[in-house]
């Protein structure tokens, strides 16, 4: 018999309360697995001989990022529809077999890949597997590349270009499950949107994609002034408690992601993104000097202002102001 849980918590994103879900299924029974899997993914139609324990799936959602634990201790085919999602599988034991364009594929242990595009079904089987599914909108790919306008970023491969793509890849999820998704940073819109965008760039550095950045280059370098500078500092200033990224900061400009790019590399000799970063960094070290420590702490500060990993928080802002924000935060005590 199924076992589901569900445990949603609420957490406020660009002003909305939306929940923050988290769902646990077990399953000895093939169809109550088949229903779950159809309702949580895309329909399939499965097949297989469940032992044991069968089928067991720990789902967590936010920002539109998904990140599930799955564990099947049985060989289970199945026959998928469109995700309409970027899906990617980091497999921890056993072994998954892609056979959607007619020839087996087989994807082991330490190994992340896309699972099928977007767009188009699947099948395969997984035999006695265990992996995490990572998953987010296809349109981020585009957001995140900083091409100009002409079509969608798409991964055109299922299998990351070498070891190293690979490694980042399980890394990055390893970062998402176990330090975003699992703790209290899943509440803070700008931790969890800082990680599926950290996923998307992770997936375009992996994998092969198409080439869209065919805007001529001088062009460009002609737009990429001083002024292109000051408007887009002026948008980040006024914006840092948002998600916004590459795209969004180009976009009120308005110029190419490319152009934006160039113009803070010639006159501020940083990215859009790096300096963003500094500017949420310097509102959590204001934050710290005048918050009560009896009512706050520095990982919510951290969390509130995009810092996911309380230690790389504590690095940098002590590189910045050359005290720790823990010290800071004490001395107002």
């Amino acid at each position: 018999m199924a076992v589901a849980r569900k445990r949603p918590r609420w957490a406020q994103w660009n002003g909305e309360w939306r929940v923050v879900e988290q769902l646990s299924f077990a399953s000895e029974s093939l169809s109550e697995t088949e229903a779950f899997l159809s309702d949580a993914y895309t329909p399939m139609q499965i097949g297989g001989r469940p032992e044991r324990t069968g089928t067991r799936v720990e789902r967590r959602t936010a920002g539109g990022l998904i990140v599930d634990e799955l564990a099947f201790d049985y060989t289970m085919s199945y026959d998928a529809g469109c995700l309409e999602r970027i899906c990617l599988l980091t497999i921890h034991q056993g072994t998954v077999a892609d056979t959607t364009g007619g020839k087996e594929e087989i994807h082991g242990p330490g190994e992340t890949f896309l699972i099928a595009q977007p767009d188009r079904p699947y099948t395969g089987e997984v035999r006695g597997s265990a992996y995490t599914i990572t998953m987010f909108d296809p349109g981020l790919l585009t957001a995140v590349a900083g091409g100009p306008d002409g079509g969608p970023v798409r991964l055109t491969g299922q299998r990351a270009l070498d070891a190293a793509g690979n490694r980042i890849l399980e890394r990055t999820v390893a970062y998402l499950r176990d330090d975003v998704m699992a703790g209290p940073a899943a509440d803070q819109p700008l931790v969890v949107a800082g990680a599926v965008r950290l996923l998307a760039s992770a997936a375009l550095s992996a994998f092969p994609h198409t080439d869209l950045d065919t805007a001529p280059a001088r062009i460009d370098r002609g737009d990429a002034t001083s002024d292109t500078l000051r408007r887009a500092m002026d948008f980040i200033e006024a914006n840092a408690d948002r998600d916004i990224g590459l795209a969004e900061i180009a976009a009120s400009v308005p110029l190419t992601p490319r152009a934006v790019q160039y113009a803070f590399r010639r006159h501020a000799g940083t990215t859009p993104l790096a300096h963003l970063r500094r500017v949420r960094l310097a509102r959590a070290h204001d934050e710290l000097k005048t918050a009560d420590p009896s009512t706050s702490s520095v990982i919510a500060i951290a969390a509130k202002w995009g810092f996911g990993n309380p230690g790389r928080f504590a690095v940098e802002h002590r590189a910045a102001y050359g005290i720790s924000p823990a010290t800071l935060l004490r001395a107002r005590r």
